[in-house]
Parts: C-alpha cells; structure tokens; sequence
C-alpha cells in the first residue's frame, strides 16, 4: 500500500511538472509577446545579417527576448535569416513573429521628385532602401551601363522619371537602377515617342527642355505655356536664353550646387558651358535638374501660341508675363527689374 501511494504521488507530481512544462512551452509559442502600442510596426533586416542584428532590432518590441529566441532556434530560424523588411502586428507571439520576419517581406512605397543631380538623387534613395548613396552614385555612373542605354553623364539624370514606385527595402543599386530603366522605357511610350518626334525632338532632348520648363515655373498649369515659347523659340532658330540654364553653369563650373543663385548677372551671361543657352543655340547637352512628368507633358502638349518672351508677373507671384514682341517684352522686364532691385536682391 505505502509503494502504491509513493507511485501514486510521483504520477501526480509527473503530471503537474508535465502539465508546467506544456503551460511554459504553450506560452513562449502562443502567448502575446509585444510591448509597442502602435498596431503594427517593421524591422529591417540587412543583407547577410546575423542572428544578433535581428535580435537587437526586436529587443525593444518584445517582452521576454529569451522565449522569441528559443522558439527561433526550434523552427530554424537562427541559420536561415532573411534579409528584407518585416511587419510585427501588436500583440503577436513568438510563433507568428518568427513566421513573419522569415517569409513576409513588405515592399514599400519609394518616391522622389525632381532632384537637382545624381548625387542628390542617390542621397534620396539611400533614405528609404537598403542600397547606400556611395553604391548607388557609382552604378548611376557606370560607364559601361550608360554607353549600352546610349546615355553619358549629362543626360543620365533622366532616365530617371519622378513617382512613386513599389521596391523591396533589400534592393541593392544595381537592381535599382535597372528597374528604373525599364520605368524609363515604360515611360516613353509610342504615344509619347510619337509626340517628341512630331516636334523633331528626341526623348533626351524633350527631357533637357522639360527640365528648363520645370525651373521657370513651379505652376503646373503655366508649363505648357512656357512650352510653347522655347518651342517657338527652336523654330525660329532663336536662342533659348532660359536664365535657369546660366545658373546651373555656374553652379557646375563651381562644383558648388548647394548656392542659392536668385539673379542672374550680365556677366553670367558670357559664362563658356554648354548649358548657357545665351552663349550656345539649341537646347543643352542634358536636363539641368530631375523634370517631374507634369513638366515632359508641358512639352510634348506645349501651348500653341505666338509668345516668344516672358518674364516674372510681380502682381501674380509665381507667374509669368508673356510677350510676342521684344518692346512689350522690355516694357515687362522693366517692371520686374525695378521690383526686384526694390527687394535688395544682388545675387
């Protein structure tokens, strides 16, 4: 009797530690394991990361870091880490958590707008994937890359159409680039190509006058029209003389693009680069900065008109007045000299 109880309690004390070894295995895998409040956050994991990078990703979103790295290890995890970048949704346990960093890289939604060169462009995208600027500035430069797409240093800028686009965060340069090659191509349709040719102009060229266009005017509704002068301008075998142009001269002559240049000087006017459209007839070797594609559309859709000059409306602060002779134009420019001398703008 005194062996069938001594049995007996060892059965029961068997089922209890059982029964606690089940509950604390239940829990490090089922139970909620988050401590943020937002309803779901993500960690980004780099390329070739070790167990340790993920860990001190999670450290401040999760309870108990010991549970997640066990169960981590039960499912394989630790030797199999991918790089990407991962949703944890609150409340989450260790279970899903470990399922979600291991198979649900999120693309993210990248955008940037008209930047001024590579440079600021490669800065731009290093912000929102994993690629770094000094990668990125480097395939953007490739030369072997650029002579196969029939581009050079002055017009790559423009391969690079301004929108929103759908990358995953672990895309390296490369990978970058080319897909916005193919957006590029995408881009210049037949519908579009068709336009550019109508004008007797190629899409690289269409793009340089599109960035002057998007220089003069931050009103998009006044793009075409301004357009339409540069186009009459071509025609009539006139120089552009687009102020932006000399400004950009002189900030690439300078390799200085961070001054800010709000007038433009006579004696800038004689500054010897390609881009000063006072100096050299016909549009520039490349886009003086990123055009946006409401700015491409200005060109390809210019306004038909007889306009041939414009200058700032200081009545209608970001607009332009517009001209189709000289002497009205003169009487415009006046105006606006006198006013912006009024401002005490020298430079």
């Amino acid at each position: 009797m005194y062996i069938k109880k001594i049995l007996v309690a060892i059965a029961l004390i068997g089922v209890v530690v059982g029964g606690i070894i089940v509950y604390n295995i239940y829990n490090a895998i089922f139970a909620p394991n988050t401590v943020f409040e937002e309803d779901r956050v993500f960690i980004e994991v780099p390329t070739n990361a070790g167990f340790s990078a993920v860990k001190a990703q999670l450290q401040p979103l999760l309870k108990d870091m010991s549970s997640f790295e066990r169960v981590a290890q039960r499912k394989g995890y630790i030797g199999n880490i991918k790089a990407g970048r991962f949703p944890i949704s609150k409340g989450m346990n260790n279970n899903e958590i470990v399922n979600s960093i291991r198979s649900r890289n999120i693309p993210l939604s990248l955008s940037f707008n008209n930047q001024e060169s590579l440079g600021e462009l490669a800065g731009r995208i290093s912000d929102q994937i994993e690629a770094d600027s000094v990668s990125l500035l480097k395939v953007f430069n490739d030369k072997e890359f650029l002579d196969s797409i029939n581009m050079n240093s002055d017009n790559a800028i423009g391969m690079y159409i301004p929108n929103t686009y759908e990358f995953f965060w672990n895309t390296d340069a490369e990978a970058f680039r080319d897909r916005m090659y193919k957006e590029y191509n995408k881009f210049w349709n037949e519908t579009r190509i068709g336009k550019a040719m109508q004008l007797g102009l190629t899409p690289k060229q269409v793009t340089a006058l599109a960035a002057i266009v998007q220089k003069e005017s931050a009103k998009v509704d006044e793009r075409p029209r301004i357009a339409g002068v540069y186009i009459n301008r071509i025609r009539k075998k006139m120089p552009l003389q687009a102020d932006p142009t000399v400004i950009f001269a002189k900030k690439k002559l300078s390799g200085d693009f961070e001054q800010v240049i709000k007038r433009v000087l006579n004696a800038d006017l004689q500054l010897d680069s390609p881009y000063n459209t006072y100096k050299y007839a016909g549009i520039p070797p490349g886009p003086i900065c990123m055009p946006d594609i409401s700015s491409i559309d200005a060109v390809l859709n210019f306004e038909q008109h007889d306009y041939l000059y414009f200058v700032a409306d200081t009545k209608n602060f970001g607009y332009h007045k517009f001209a189709k002779t000289l002497s009205q134009h003169n009487v415009n420019a006046k105006e606006y000299h006198q006013w912006i001398n009024a401002q005490g703008i020298r430079r």
